[in-house]
């Protein structure tokens, strides 16, 4: 059955099953609790441009689409509460398509918290899918990206660059990632069902009792974007090291040393978190957390380095316009 044969009305009505029960009136309400404040974020991705059958499924773009916005709550500190969705499908899409899509963003709320409580169904000649998500944070406790302070260490809460090496394994770029094994199953998995990092925020509120003065950004448009973007709203320098970047294990070996290093920094789509820390913090924090990692310092020089510190190579600026960019030519 496509969505055409099946009409506005019958799909409206299968897609309740995946949705809150308040879903069915013109707006949802929802109560903030005592001390809480809203947190809004929204992303919206188009066919061709952000994804296509040949590397997401249906099932794994709802997750995916549910996980980018989950991990903007988390970059901000806050928990999840519920999505609004607006997709726009053309009439011949098959209804199975629709369905295995809410599968996907339904699974993803069901690990990581909320529920979909609305949304906006449109007949459209291209697939695209816009996600609005709401989420709470305590009073005083929202993270943002201008508060990073100098001589703050900055850690990442896992590798970058694994997604960048997925997204070559489905597009069949590179023969030599095939030979990869379990590695190339889990660059893989990391493009198509990325994990919001709540776990990240909740190992910092043990270690921390003022979130006034650290800083947090999403790291999906690359690594060295996620930095560039916390020093200058911060008005902060930066220091990287190089021995510090984290690679995904096997992926030096596969691609070789610049390119590991190049989708490190500017592949994209990791959506893991960069934190600007006071150092104490910053050490209590890596302890906690697996796989997270210092990878350098915030300075008060005007500049952003990726510094070889075990070579004695040439510091090297890091350069915003490598990483992913809307409108870029």
């Amino acid at each position: 059955m496509t969505l055409a044969q099946l009409g506005e009305h019958e799909i409206l009505k299968r897609l309740r099953q995946y949705c809150a029960a308040v879903v069915g009136d013109d707006g949802a309400v929802q109560s903030l609790p005592a001390g809480e404040q809203l947190v809004v974020t929204s992303d919206v991705l188009i066919e061709g441009v952000h994804f296509c059958d040949r590397t997401l499924s249906p099932n794994a773009l709802g997750w995916r689409a549910v996980a980018v916005n989950l991990s903007d709550l988390a970059a901000m500190g806050a928990r999840s509460m519920g999505i609004t969705i607006g997709l726009t499908l053309p009439p011949a899409t098959p209804w199975g398509w629709v369905e295995a899509l809410y599968e996907g963003m339904h699974n993803c709320l069901e690990k990581y918290g909320g529920a979909i409580i609305g949304g906006d169904l449109c007949r459209g000649n291209q697939r695209s899918l816009a996600i609005t998500a709401l989420g709470i944070v305590p009073q005083h406790q929202a993270i943002y990206r201008s508060r990073a302070q100098v001589n703050q260490t900055l850690v990442t809460t896992g590798i970058h660059g694994a997604s960048r090496a997925g997204l070559a394994l489905l597009l069949d770029e590179l023969d030599e990632l095939k030979g990869s094994g379990s590695a190339a199953q889990s660059w893989i998995k990391a493009h198509q069902r990325p994990v919001p990092r709540f776990d990240a925020i909740a190992a910092l509120h043990l270690q921390l009792q003022d979130f006034g003065n650290i800083a947090a950004m999403d790291t999906s448009d690359g690594l060295a974007d996620a930095v560039i973007q916390i020093c200058h709203q911060s008005q902060v320098g930066a220091k990287v090291l190089r021995s510090q970047l984290p690679i995904p294990p096997g992926l030096t070996e596969a691609v070789g040393q610049p390119t590991a290093e190049n989708w490190t920094l500017y592949g994209g789509e990791d959506f893991e978190l960069l934190l600007s820390l006071p150092p104490d913090i910053a050490k209590a924090f890596v302890n906690k957390l697996p796989g997270s990692q210092i990878i350098g310092q915030t300075t008060a020089a005007n500049e952003i380095r990726l510094i070889d510190d075990v070579n004695h190579g040439p510091n090297i600026r890091l350069d915003q316009g490598q990483g992913y960019q809307h409108f870029s030519t």
